[in-house]
C-alpha cells in the first residue's frame, strides 16, 4: 500500500544538461511499468526516470494490489500486457518502444491455472508460453523459440517470434530492498562506455546435478571475444563467487554459492547461475536465488522461475559477453543469448553498455531558448568515433516522441568488398537495395564457393552483420600462417560500405586456446569383482598407450570406480606430457550408475587433439561412447579463426533538416537528433537542444505554489495555468506519466496534485493550452524534485528536513513557507556526500520565502533551508 507522506519535504533541484553520448538504446526507447499500490515501484521507477532521462510520457502505473512472487495469466494480461499496449497507442509510441523496465513489486512468474509457468518477463517478451510438459516430460515446449537468439542483429528488425505485434526486451529491477534496487540503476547508468579491464569468469562448478553443462560452450565465447582485443574473460574450477578483486562479470552452475562481499562486479557486469530457482527471488527455494549477483554489484543477472529441467537453451549462452564487447547493451546481450527463455526471469537495467562506442553531435546555430517560427532549416553535425563505427541512420524526436527518420544510408549500390584469405583474392560487388545484413550472407557465399573455399582452405558463416572464418587447414598451418586482407571501393561514387576484421588481428587469424575433449563418456551397467575398464590411446607420434583398471573391491561404487580410472590415466607417464590427454572432471550424481568423466588432450589447438582415444570395458560394465576418437567433438573452437565485420555510413555526417514548426504547439521544446552507429549494434549518438516556437500570439503560463501546512499528511501542490487569451478550449497539465489533470473552457485553471500519486523522486511538470481556434502553447518545464520523512522517522541521506520547499524556473528559484521577519539559511551543494554549504541569509516580509540562484551552474545542485540562528 502507499505510505502517506508527512509535509517534511524537501524539493531537490536537478539540473541536467543533455547528455551527447549515449549507447546500447537510450531512454528514448524505453518505457517504465511502476506499480501505483507500491511506494517502492513508484521511487525506483522515478529514479530510473531521471537517471536515464526517460520522457515523462513513457510511465506507465499499473494497479496491483497482490504480491510480487505470482499472477495468473488473466492478472497478468490484464492489469499489465494490455494497459501497456493501449497506452503506446494511445502515445504513438508502439514503434519507438525496445525496452520495458517493471520496477519492483510486480510478481514475476505467471501461472496460466493449469500449472503451465512462464516468467513475467518472457511472456512480455515474446507472449505466454504453454509447456505441455511441465512437470514430467520436462521438454522444451513447441513454439518458444527466440528467433533473435544468436541473431546479432538489430531487435526491432529481427522480432523474436513469428506471431504477434509488440516484442519487448523486458527486466524486472527488483531486490530486497529500495536502496540495493536503486544500486543497480546506478551502477548500470554509469557503465556505458566505461571498457573495463577487468575480468569475467566463467566457472566449471562440477555440480553432480548437471549444472556446469555450459561449459561445453566456454571455449567459443572466449575464443569470440579474444578477437575483439578489448575483453578479458577466463575460465575456473570453481563452486563460489568468491574472488579477491573486482571482476567483470560470472557465470556457474551450482544449486547454491556465496558471492564475495561488496564490492564484487564493475559497473555493467552480467552474472548468473544455472540452477532450477534462481528466479525465484523471494521464496525459499532451497537454491541461492540470483540477488545476491545484484547485491553485489552485477546490471543484470538472469535466474528460471520453475523448474527447467537441464537444457542449455534455457539458460544464456556465454556468448552473452562476446555480445556486450561488441557494444550490444545489456538487455541485448541476454535475450540474444537466450534460445529458449520462456521460463527466465530476466533483472537488471537493460540499458548498460560499457563497451559501445559512441560518436559526438551538436546542433549548429540553434541555441538554448532560440525562437523559430514557419519553415526553416535546422543544421546538426554528427562524427564518428573511428572508422570502424561508422554513422547511418538519424531520426528526430521532439519532446520525446520519435518525430521521423531524416536520413538512413544503405549499403551504396557499387561498393565492392575485397577479401583476400591465405594470398586468394576475391570480391562482391553490393547491388541495389541491399542491407548490411544481406551484403553479409551473400559475402559469405562468395567465400564459401566451392572452388573457392577449397583454394583458402577456410569456411565461412554468417552472424547477423559478423562473418566467422574459420580455418579447415588446422593440421598445416597456424594461424598466424593464415593471412588476410580486407578493403572496400566505390569506382564510380561515394562509398558507405565497409569490412573490416577484427581489432586484435587484422591481418592473420588467431590461435585457438581451447583444448580437444570428449565430453561425458558414461559407466554404466553393474560393478562386479573382476568389472574392467580399459583405455587404449593412440598419441600423434603413433605411440600406442593403454591403460587398464580391475574392479577389486566388493564394496565399492561407480563413483570410485570411475575414480580409479581416472586415476590410473592421470599417473600414467606416457600419458603426462604435452601430447598426452588427462581424465577429469567425474560428474557421479549417485552411488548408482551412471557416473560421467571427459578426456581432454593437454595442449591446446587441433593438432594436439588429433590424439585418439578408445575405450571398452568388460564383467558387467557398459561404456558409452565406443570406439576410436580424436578428441575433437569441438572442431570449430580447435582451429584458427577470424571475423569480418560489414558496416555502413559515413564517419562524418552533417545534416540540414527542413522543420516546420506550424505542426507542433508554440512555447517550450526539446529538440533530439538521434545517429545511430553503422553496425547491427546500433549505438547511439544524441545532440539535444531546447528552442521555442512562436507562430500565434498564443501563450500561457505555468506557476508553482505550495499548498498545505507543517500539520498536513496529505501535502499537496498547486499549479495555476493563466492564457493570454479568454478564448480557450482546455488547459491540460501533464508531468510523470502523462496528463495529471485538465480543465474547460476557462483562461485560467488551479490543479492540486496530491504528492503521494506521484511519490519520492524528480518530476517534471508542464502545461499545454489549447484555444478554440485549435491553436496550441506549451509551456516551459518546470522540474520539481521531492523527497521526505516517513512515520517511521527515517530521511533520506539520513537527514530531516523541516520546510516544504519548491524550486522552479530553468534559473533556479526557490520558494518556501516563512514568517515574516524571521531570517532562513539557503543551503547548497553538489555532492551530497559532502554536506551543504549556507549560500545567502534571506529574511522574508511575507509568508512566502524566495530566493534566485545567482550562479546557475551545469551540475545537479540540491538545496536546503533551515532557520538562521
Amino acid at each position: 500500500m502507499i505510505k502517506t507522506i508527512v509535509v517534511w519535504l524537501i524539493f531537490i533541484l536537478t539540473i541536467f544538461f543533455a547528455v551527447d553520448l549515449l549507447a546500447g538504446g537510450s531512454g528514448l526507447n524505453v518505457l517504465i511499468v511502476a506499480n501505483q499500490n507500491s511506494t517502492n515501484s513508484l521511487q525506483l521507477g522515478n529514479y530510473y526516470r531521471q537517471l536515464r532521462q526517460v520522457p515523462p510520457q513513457n510511465y506507465l502505473r499499473i494497479n496491483w494490489t497482490g504480491g510480487n512472487t505470482e499472477w495468473s495469466l488473466t492478472d497478468f494480461t490484464n492489469t499489465l500486457l494490455n494497459p501497456l499496449v493501449a497506452m503506446l497507442a494511445a502515445n504513438q509510441l508502439t514503434n519507438q518502444i525496445d525496452y520495458v523496465v517493471l520496477s519492483m513489486d510486480i510478481p514475476y512468474r505467471i501461472n496460466n491455472g493449469t500449472n503451465y509457468y512462464n516468467s513475467t518477463t518472457s511472456a512480455l517478451f515474446y507472449g505466454f508460453k504453454n509447456d505441455p510438459h511441465y512437470p514430467m516430460g520436462c521438454e522444451i515446449t513447441w513454439g518458444s523459440t527466440n528467433q533473435y537468439a544468436g541473431s546479432e542483429s538489430i531487435f526491432r528488425s529481427t522480432p523474436p517470434a513469428s506471431s504477434g505485434s509488440n516484442f519487448f526486451m523486458v527486466t524486472m529491477i527488483t531486490a530486497n530492498d529500495l536502496a540495493t534496487a536503486e544500486m543497480i540503476v546506478h551502477h548500470g547508468t554509469i557503465s556505458d562506455g566505461t571498457f573495463p579491464t577487468q575480468t569475467v569468469w566463467l566457472g566449471d562448478s562440477m555440480d553432480p546435478g548437471g549444472r556446469n553443462m555450459r561449459y561445453f560452450s566456454f571455449d567459443n565465447a572466449i575464443f569470440n571475444t579474444r578477437l575483439r582485443g578489448n575483453y578479458s574473460m577466463m575460465r575456473t574450477n570453481t563452486y563460489n563467487a568468491s574472488f579477491s578483486s573486482i571482476i567483470a562479470g560470472y557465470e556457474n552452475g551450482t544449486y547454491g554459492y556465496s558471492v564475495s562481499p561488496i564490492p564484487l562486479f564493475v559497473p555493467g557486469a552480467m552474472a548468473d547461475n544455472l540452477t532450477s530457482f534462481g528466479g525465484q527471488l523471494f521464496e525459499n527455494s532451497g537454491q541461492t536465488s540470483l540477488l545476491p549477483f545484484l547485491g553485489a554489484g552485477a546490471s543484470g543477472s538472469y535466474g528460471t522461475v520453475i523448474e527447467p529441467c537441464a537444457y542449455l537453451e534455457k539458460f544464456p549462452d556465454p556468448q552473452n559477453y562476446f555480445y556486450q564487447a561488441r557494444g550490444f547493451s545489456l538487455g541485448e546481450c541476454y535475450y540474444q543469448s537466450l534460445t529458449n527463455g520462456y521460463q527466465g526471469l530476466v533483472v537488471g537495467e537493460p540499458l548498460a553498455a560499457p563497451f559501445a562506442q559512441p560518436g559526438s553531435g551538436a546542433w549548429s546555430g540553434l541555441v538554448s531558448n532560440a525562437v523559430i517560427a514557419g519553415k526553416t532549416n535546422l543544421s546538426v553535425q554528427f562524427t564518428a568515433s573511428d572508422a570502424l563505427h561508422p554513422l547511418q541512420q538519424v531520426d528526430l524526436f521532439l519532446d520525446g516522441n520519435w518525430l521521423e527518420t531524416v536520413t538512413n544510408i544503405p549499403p551504396q549500390s557499387g561498393d565492392v568488398l575485397h577479401v583476400t584469405l591465405n594470398g586468394f583474392p576475391t570480391s562482391y560487388t553490393v547491388p541495389t537495395g541491399a542491407t548490411i545484413k544481406s551484403v553479409t550472407s551473400n559475402l559469405v557465399n562468395v567465400l564459401n564457393g566451392i572452388i573457392y573455399s577449397n583454394s583458402t582452405k577456410v569456411s565461412a558463416a554468417a552472424h547477423g552483420d559478423r562473418i566467422q572464418l574459420q580455418s579447415t587447414a588446422a593440421y598445416t598451418k597456424t594461424g598466424s600462417q593464415i593471412s588476410l586482407s580486407v578493403s572496400s571501393t566505390n569506382p564510380t561514387g561515394a562509398l558507405t560500405t565497409f569490412i573490416n576484421a577484427s581489432p586484435a588481428n587484422p591481418t592473420n587469424f588467431l590461435d585457438t586456446i581451447a583444448h580437444g575433449f570428449i565430453a561425458q563418456y558414461q559407466l554404466a551397467g553393474t560393478l562386479n569383482i573382476g568389472s574392467t575398464l580399459m583405455l587404449t590411446v593412440t598419441k600423434t607420434n603413433n605411440a600406442i598407450v593403454t591403460v587398464t583398471v580391475t574392479n577389486t573391491n566388493s564394496s565399492a561404487t561407480f563413483p570410485d570406480f570411475a575414480q580409479q580410472f581416472m586415476t590410473a590415466i592421470n599417473s600414467n607417464v606416457s600419458l603426462q606430457g604435452p601430447d598426452g590427454l588427462t581424465a577429469n572432471d567425474l560428474l557421479a550424481p549417485s552411488t548408482m550408475p551412471p557416473s560421467y568423466f571427459n578426456l581432454q588432450a593437454n595442449s591446446a589447438g587441433y593438432a594436439a587433439a588429433m590424439i585418439k582415444a578408445s575405450l571398452s570395458a568388460a564383467s558387467g560394465v557398459t561404456i558409452n561412447p565406443l570406439g576410436n576418437y580424436a578428441l575433437t567433438p569441438n572442431l570449430d573452437d580447435l582451429e584458427p579463426r577470424n571475423h569480418l565485420y560489414i558496416t555502413a555510413g559515413v564517419t562524418n555526417l552533417p545534416l540540414t533538416i527542413p522543420f516546420d514548426s506550424t505542426s507542433s504547439p508554440d512555447g517550450y521544446h526539446e529538440l533530439i537528433a538521434v545517429a545511430y552507429e553503422g553496425s547491427h549494434v546500433h549505438t547511439q549518438t544524441r545532440a539535444v537542444q531546447d528552442f521555442i516556437i512562436k507562430n500565434t500570439s498564443l501563450s500561457a503560463s505555468l506557476t508553482a505554489l505550495v499548498s498545505g501546512t507543517n500539520s498536513s499528511l496529505q501535502p499537496t501542490l498547486q499549479f495555476t495555468v493563466t492564457a493570454n487569451s479568454g478564448n480557450i478550449s482546455t488547459i491540460q497539465l501533464f508531468s510523470t506519466g502523462g496528463l495529471l489533470a485538465a480543465a474547460t473552457n476557462l483562461s485560467s485553471a488551479t490543479f492540486t496534485i496530491n504528492l503521494a500519486s506521484l511519490d519520492i523522486g524528480s518530476h517534471p511538470f508542464f502545461a499545454l493550452v489549447t484555444d478554440n481556434s485549435g491553436h496550441q502553447y506549451r509551456t516551459a518545464v518546470q522540474n520539481v524534485g521531492l523527497t521526505g520523512v516517513n512515520f517511521a522517522g527515517t530521511s533520506l541521506f539520513g537527514i530531516d528536513f523541516p520546510f516544504p520547499l519548491q524550486v522552479t524556473g530553468t534559473v533556479p528559484t526557490l520558494m518556501w513557507p516563512a514568517t515574516a521577519g524571521r531570517s532562513y539559511n539557503i543551503l547548497s551543494t553538489t555532492n551530497l556526500e559532502n554536506g551543504f554549504t549556507v549560500r545567502a541569509v534571506v529574511t522574508p516580509t511575507s509568508s512566502l520565502g524566495q530566493w534566485t540562484e545567482p550562479n546557475p551552474s551545469p551540475a545537479q545542485q540540491f538545496y536546503r533551508i533551515s532557520v538562521s540562528p
